[in-house]
């Protein structure tokens, strides 16, 4: 047995008091907060450091790189080829015109009808306003994160010394701190919930598995450094609803759910989800479904139906994109959802990707991959809006419910309301997409000649 020298004695004394202090801090200011549900202000400290650090940044990049005559950002533009809302009648029509002189009231095949085809072919090739929901954008500013801009280059010792230094202080000392903490959420998650699972019934039982699901994901929330803001939280959802809102990332289970309480739906898995699903089904009435029962979907709606029919039961939390978007536009709603007849609340959710990229490309980075970049960013800021409750009118079919309650969460979060389905990200498209415009087509000549033949 070796006896340890002075010195050796002293940095384990040292490493020791600094893990107590460590651990304190964490546990005063972070883990307590968090079980209460107040705030110390620090985050929002941080966050306002961070912006004047970009500003400056910023500057100095554009000041360097006017001196040395190049560009450091790629031109960022909403779309390359400007479209005009106009139907497909009315472009065929204006073809016809400028190109034979010929209206459209001739019912017969024009060969310059070809063109139109063509012309948006290429167009979507060139500017796909679906592949490019599936990337994420890049910044007109730079945020000290090497992905960020893939352009930039050395300016000067000192932005890169700033570069060097936030790459230290994420990956050395926010990096450490965000696992220990989604640790200890997780750890208490399924803890608190396996022992809450063993009480009777009652309001004993939904108040402590209540309060165990906030604290928890109110840890996991600050493991992210997420800076979240949330408005009108009077129309937060209610029991025997459902609250739908866009979806970016996995994350957006733990905003919502950090502010209130949800019944989740999903997909039974293994491993340590499947851990968790199971602690967390004991204590509250979480809807998993088994992968058979997944393709079932009249199964599924009859599972749903059944818990919203239940007034004392928690609100049910589904994304009905079904898939994550860039958070810069929302896509298709399943039509699952607004079949069953319940009360919807609508959630617009929109993150600022000034301080870290909160969506997930999953045909790109897998879950591993994609945590470790979301722990290594600055932080996570979104912003949330509870919109009114909605119901679906009795001349409206679920699609035209789905599409409204679509198209208040896109106005709300300032995001582009797009008809496409988010399905698209790893199918063809589907045959009845071309069949519609092939339909549409046909239509405006046959129609025509039937008219005709009438008059």
């Amino acid at each position: 047995m070796f006896l340890l020298l002075p010195f050796d004695s002293l940095v384990v004394n040292l490493l020791g008091i600094s893990i107590t202090v460590l651990f304190t801090l964490l546990l005063v200011f972070i883990i307590v907060p968090a079980i209460f549900g107040v705030s110390f202000g620090i985050r929002k400290v941080y966050m306002k450091t961070l912006l004047k650090i970009f500003q400056w940044a910023t500057l100095r990049i554009e000041r360097g790189a006017k001196e040395k005559n190049h560009p450091v950002y790629k031109p960022y533009v909403n779309g390359i080829i400007a479209k005009e809302p106009t139907s497909l009648e009315e472009e065929i029509k204006e073809i016809r015109r400028s190109g034979s002189g010929k209206a459209l009231d001739t019912p017969e095949f024009e060969l310059s009808d070809i063109f139109y085809f063509c012309r948006k072919g290429i167009e979507t090739i060139m500017d796909d306003e679906v592949t490019k929901r599936f990337s994420a954008e890049e910044l007109e500013s730079w945020n000290l994160l090497s992905r960020t801009n893939y352009n930039f280059q050395y300016i000067s010792l000192r932005l890169t010394v700033l570069w060097g230094l936030g790459v230290l202080i994420r990956y050395c000392f926010l990096l450490p701190l965000r696992i220990a903490l989604a640790f200890t959420g997780i750890s208490l998650l399924v803890t608190g919930t396996t022992v809450v699972g063993y009480l009777p019934n009652g309001r004993c039982k939904e108040f402590l598995s209540k309060h165990v699901h906030l604290m928890c994901y109110r840890i996991c929330v600050r493991a992210l450094t997420a800076i979240i803001t949330y408005h009108d939280r009077e129309n937060r959802p209610r029991n025997g609803g459902i609250c739908v809102a866009n979806h970016t990332s996995p994350i957006d289970v733990i905003i919502l759910a950090s502010d209130g309480y949800y019944a989740m739906v999903g997909q039974i898995h293994g491993g340590l989800m499947g851990v968790i699903q199971r602690a967390m089904v004991k204590a509250c009435p979480h809807v998993w479904f088994e992968r058979s029962e997944v393709k079932d979907r009249h199964l599924v709606a009859r599972r749903l139906t059944e818990h919203v029919q239940d007034k004392s039961k928690l609100p049910i939390l589904i994304f009905p994109e079904g898939t994550c978007i860039n958070n810069t536009s929302v896509m298709m709603f399943k039509k699952g959802s607004f079949e069953i007849g319940a009360t919807v609340y609508p959630v617009a959710i929109k993150y600022d990707p000034q301080f870290g990229d909160a969506f997930w490309n999953s045909s790109k980075y897998g879950m591993v991959t994609y945590l470790l970049r979301m722990m290594t960013s600055w932080a996570i800021v979104c912003s949330v809006w509870y919109l009114p409750p909605m119901t679906r009118q009795p001349e409206e079919d679920a699609v035209q419910f789905a599409n409204r309650v679509k198209s208040a969460i896109a106005r709300q979060g300032g995001l582009v309301d797009l008809l496409w389905d988010g399905g698209l990200k790893r199918e063809k498209v589907k045959d009845t997409f071309k069949e519609e415009q092939q339909k549409l087509y046909s239509k405006m000549i046959v129609g025509n000649h039937e008219d005709r033949s009438r008059s």
